[in-house]
């Protein structure tokens, strides 16, 4: 899973440094989309034991499990970090037109927890639909500021 390197635009102005990945209907590796994203954010300067790193995992690992649980099929997942390595936005593309729902909360619940926790750690999260399925598009503040 290679790292896009970091390239300017047409003006010079540096650009987004991108991961991308796609999967079949066998799904994806959840350590596989945890560790692009710790390496991602490792080259630009948040290590792996930083608090921002490891918000950026748990997002990224619960948004692509809830994509492979619920929506058996083809999908794909984005990161995008700003030059300044200071926002994170995390799409994850699948096959399912059903929007992610947060449960009730229930602290004894075991399970269906993951949209609180994204929504706590994620300055934004919004749904866009597909003709073949959403997007679930995640940005994260990674500077502390949020």
């Amino acid at each position: 899973m290679p790292l896009v390197r970091q390239t300017v635009n047409d003006h010079g102005v540096p650009a987004p440094v991108r991961y991308c990945v796609v999967w079949d209907s066998t799904g994806v590796a959840i350590g596989d989309a945890r560790r692009a994203v710790r390496t991602l954010l490792a080259r630009a300067g948040h290590p792996a034991d930083e608090r921002a790193s490891q918000d950026a995992q748990l997002v990224v690992s619960e948004l692509v499990t809830n994509a492979v649980r619920h929506a058996p099929g083809d999908g794909g997942l984005l990161l995008e970090l700003t030059p300044d390595a200071a926002v994170l936005t995390v799409t994850v593309r699948d096959s399912s037109s059903s929007v992610p729902q947060q449960r009730p909360h229930d602290p004894g619940r075991v399970g269906g927890h993951g949209m609180h926790l994204i929504a706590r750690l994620c300055e934004q999260v919004r749904t866009v639909a597909l003709a073949d399925g959403k997007q679930v598009v995640a940005r994260m503040v990674l500077d502390g500021t949020r």
